[in-house]
């Protein structure tokens, strides 16, 4: 029974996870071939999108564009979505500024959810936008590390140490660490929907570790390509010797697998 149980609960996961890379695709596909691309808060309507994820898609294309987001989608008589937002901008303040216009609203500053009518879509866009007054400098993300630490320092030890921290939030953030320069030697797409990439790092004392990216695989590629040339990226993916190098902010982590525990680091920010 038990065992039932978890493999239900991984399908309703595994389904959940489609859902949202699916969702994903088709806002950033949205986003850069129409003129949502200038606008300083985006509202992106996915009439086919599952109402239950809506959060999490704002959310991540939130952390690809840094800037509000709203996600639309069409309920049963009405359209439905969910917001997230940036530090510089109070999604809950800016919506009570069109209140008129929604069937039903709440949130705070960082999120928000709400219903309106369909034919009232476009001026929620439109208006919504006319009212914000974020700056260029309030759309450049704020990266703050809590130390620079090579990954020669990560123990298990620190690890655990780490997790007595939890849980964390808004208000208890996963801390953060940074290293310059490390030298990537292989590099591989895993992952059902192709969407988790995995490095070989090495840093100046020789020490290797695993690094795992679960952001925009192919921004960071085009970002590598543009940085050290496509030839050099082949290279990197083929396992052989290259000349590439990334500073990254990251979290360690352990990954646990078929027994076996590995020290490895989760990717966030790289330059």
């Amino acid at each position: 029974m038990a065992a039932q149980l978890a493999e239900e609960l991984k399908s309703l996961n595994d389904e959940r996870k489609d859902l949202t890379a699916k969702g994903v695709e088709q806002a950033v596909h949205l986003i850069e071939t129409t003129s949502l691309r200038q606008d300083r808060v985006l509202v992106v309507y996915l009439p086919d999108c599952h109402e239950s994820v809506a959060g999490i898609i704002a959310g991540r294309i939130r952390e690809r564009y840094y800037r509000p987001v709203f996600v639309l989608t069409d309920g049963q008589d009405c359209v439905k979505g969910s917001g997230r937002s940036i530090e510089a901008y109070s999604m809950f303040e800016e919506m009570v500024k069109c209140q008129d216009l929604f069937l039903k609203f709440g949130g705070h500053p960082m999120a928000a959810g709400l219903s309106l009518e369909k034919q009232k879509l476009d001026e929620f866009r439109r208006r919504i936008n006319e009212n914000c007054v974020l700056t260029e400098e309030d759309l450049c993300e704020k990266i703050m590390i809590d130390v620079p630490m090579p990954i020669h320092y990560i123990t298990e030890g620190l690890i655990e140490e780490l997790h007595l921290l939890e849980p964390y939030g808004k208000g208890n953030t996963k801390p953060l660490f940074a290293e310059k320069d490390l030298r990537l030697q292989k590099a591989m797409v895993l992952g059902k929907n192709r969407n988790v990439l995995k490095f070989l790092v090495y840093n100046q004392t020789g020490t290797a570790m695993e690094a795992m990216y679960f952001g925009d695989i192919g921004q960071l590629q085009g970002y590598l390509a543009d940085k050290y040339g496509s030839a050099q990226v082949e290279r990197l993916f083929q396992g052989r010797e290259n000349h590439i190098t990334l500073s990254v902010t990251y979290y360690p982590e352990i990954n646990e697998f078929r027994d076996r525990r590995t020290k490895q680091i989760v990717i966030q920010n790289y330059c």
